[in-house]
């Protein structure tokens, strides 16, 4: 009864922190609304919640991480691959060893290996804590995309980096070759489990819905499987669960390219997923802080170990490692952006240094960051205790928070009468899109009426309804709009209009998956394109 009363807390604290964050004079971001609730809490109920790393991935990470690949734009995510990898995996690795080395030398107490182990948790941005800032900033659509593309990647290159540094604390052996042959390992084969099984249960689900129809409650239920199952898999592997749901996300959106689902199948899916997606964002921040009284109360403890006796010696620290994490970050998007994303033709502009500082500014550390560092072990294999654990955790809690608060107040500042260049705005492939989707709704329409009429005693009937529809999407081709006008019908033919709607709609939505199959459309105007042909069809179906 417990439990059930603190999930309830949990989830009542979500919606409050939604209500405080629009109240709020000043913009502050939700995540640090829903700290602060967390926090209140875990002070005034006795309730205690026991993080289990490994609980705490499988049941937020996957369904989190699949959502953002599966509705991430692939065309701008493989227009910026490069400096994409550049930050999700170089800048991981740079920071780790920057960071480590700067962190043992500024505490010595903590031995090299565990502080570069601390580098590594605090070294991935997190694309929940991301999203959740640029959701009361501004940000230019292709600096966001390639912050969500790396904050999706570097997980695992930040995880994996965690391991072979407690390893080594374990051990004090460390092996460069095999670490390298593991993280290959790591990486490709979490790519190749979230691909397989997506194309597995796309190509199954394909043929069963041939056989059986579709069922839309059971769609639903297998598109929340699809990440778990991905995670579960690889990490059985051992590979990268993070990388492999990602890799799933990614591939949904092509398998969802064919346009195969019902109307209202994608509908229900939409508003299932968001739910699911406010909910876990919710939660999530809301442990963060509930975990904060129990890590300050160790505090005085805590900053023994570092050979002082203040307690504000451990807010310096945070501040520090903040500060370096800032540094690094800075210098590696700069030299980044200098090598791929300015010697292209297209970007021979180059930005000013306020978007490499909003760049710099937005790697805010989430709950990623949180529970890897929870996976620190409790003991050495001698049994004594895993050296400076406490200090490590209370640091990376540090980091979460300071590097939020510096993107609240950071970005705007930074973004702030910023003139960016202009950015294209797809309208024009929309607009092709709208046309080639009408036409082909023509065409099909002109053949269901055919099929329809044929040995039918009435045929002027199917001949008249059709003649209508068909001037209705050539004045919707003349005339740009979203859909054919809905006109007044006679009873006897609304059956009849009815079935040359529901083909007209079937081609407009194979003409646009057409489109993106061959790369003629993005995927985002697509998304939106078919989410209006969506809610005619149910409008019709009602």
């Amino acid at each position: 009864m417990e439990t059930v009363t603190l999930v309830l807390t949990l989830l009542f604290a979500v919606v409050v922190s939604g209500i405080l964050a629009r109240l709020l004079p000043l913009p502050i971001p939700r995540p640090l609304v829903q700290i602060a609730l967390g926090a209140a809490v875990g002070l005034v109920a006795d309730w205690r919640v026991t993080l289990d790393p490994e609980i705490f991935f499988l049941l937020f990470l996957p369904p989190l991480l699949f959502l953002d690949g599966w509705r991430i734009p692939r065309e701008d995510l493989f227009k910026d691959r490069s400096t994409i990898l550049e930050l999700a995996l170089g800048l991981v690795v740079f920071t780790v060893l920057g960071m480590g080395f700067f962190i043992n030398w500024m505490i010595p107490a903590m031995p090299l290996a565990v502080a570069f182990a601390l580098a590594a948790v605090v070294s991935p941005t997190d694309p929940i804590a991301v999203s959740a800032i640029a959701q009361r900033t501004p940000v230019p659509k292709r600096m966001m995309h390639i912050l969500e593309g790396e904050s999706l990647l570097n997980d695992a290159s930040g995880l994996v980096c965690l391991r072979f540094a407690v390893a080594a604390a374990l051990t004090g052996a460390f092996s460069l070759g095999e670490a390298a042959i593991n993280f290959l390992w790591v990486a490709i084969g979490g790519i190749a489990v979230g691909i397989a099984l997506t194309w597995l249960v796309g190509w199954a689900k394909s043929i069963v819905t041939r056989y059986v129809g579709e069922e839309s409650g059971s769609q639903i239920l297998i598109s929340l499987l699809i990440p778990f199952g991905a995670y579960l898999i690889a990490e059985h592997l051992h590979c990268s669960g993070i990388l492999a749901t990602v890799a799933a996300g990614l591939t949904m959106g092509f398998v969802e390219a064919r346009g195969n689902a019902l109307a209202v199948t994608r509908i229900r899916r939409t508003a299932v997923w968001d739910m699911i997606q406010f909910t876990a964002n919710g939660v999530i921040f809301v442990l963060l802080g509930e975990q904060l009284p129990t890590i300050l109360a160790d505090a005085a403890d805590t900053v023994r170990l570092t050979g002082h006796h203040e307690p504000w010696w451990l807010g310096v620290y945070v501040i520090a490692i903040n500060s370096g994490l800032a540094a690094l970050r800075f210098a590696w998007v700069w030299l980044s952006f200098r090598l791929t994303l300015f010697r292209r033709p297209e970007d021979r502009e180059r930005p000013n240094w306020r978007i490499i500082g909003a760049m710099s500014f937005a790697g805010v550390r989430g709950a990623i960051t949180l529970a890897g560092v929870l996976t620190l072990p409790l003991a050495m294999v001698d049994g004594s205790p895993f050296p400076a654990r406490d200090l490590a955790i209370f640091l990376a809690m540090g980091v979460i928070i300071l590097s939020l608060i510096a993107a609240s107040i950071g970005l705007p500042l930074m973004m702030r009468s910023l003139e960016m260049p202009p950015e294209p705005t797809g309208e024009a492939e929309v607009d092709a899109a709208r046309v080639a989707a009408a036409e082909a709704a023509i065409g099909e329409i002109e053949r269901t009426q055919h099929r329809l009429a044929n040995g039918k005693r009435d045929p002027d009937t199917y001949v008249n309804v059709a003649s209508r529809l068909m001037d209705l999407y050539r004045d919707r081709i003349d005339h740009q709009i979203a859909e054919p006008e809905q006109k007044d019908v006679h009873r006897r033919d609304e059956k009849i209009e009815r079935e040359l709607r529901l083909a007209a709609l079937k081609a407009e939505r194979e003409e646009i998956s057409r489109r993106v199959r061959n790369r003629q459309l993005g995927s985002e105007a697509a998304r939106k394109l078919i989410r209006e042909l969506d809610l005619f069809e149910t409008r019709l179906a009602g």
